[in-house]
């Protein structure tokens, strides 16, 4: 999923607001297809639809791993998981994409920290 990784930025996350922000930019700046009810969409695409739903849910994003598992997995009309498609062809779940992306953020929030 390497080629789904964008370059990690310098500065790491403070709060879940910000963590969520970056989640967000991480797919639109991916190269990835973002796929949803069926229908595939450019990474762009893909983040602005996150964004409208974290508009429209605030409240249930209280942290970052609370955005991703209510809001950023799976459609809140079908409940269909959404996916990510790499440009190689490799799929997987965004839910699973964004919890890794999670960890490199708060791994290199700690990086720079020591």
């Amino acid at each position: 999923m390497l080629g789904c990784l964008p370059a990690l930025a310098a500065e790491g996350a403070t709060s879940a607001e910000a963590e969520i922000q970056q989640l967000i930019e991480r797919v639109e700046t991916s190269g990835c297809r973002f796929h949803r009810n069926g229908k595939d969409y450019s990474a762009q695409k893909g983040a602005e639809h996150l964004r409208l739903k974290l508009k429209r849910g605030r409240k249930y994003a209280d942290s970052a791993e609370n955005f991703i598992d209510r809001l950023g997995s799976r459609s809140s009309w079908s409940g269909k998981p959404y996916w990510i498609e790499s440009p190689d062809g490799e799929k997987q779940l965004l839910g699973d994409w964004l919890h890794e992306q999670l960890k490199l953020l708060r791994a290199q929030r700690t990086a720079a920290e020591d």
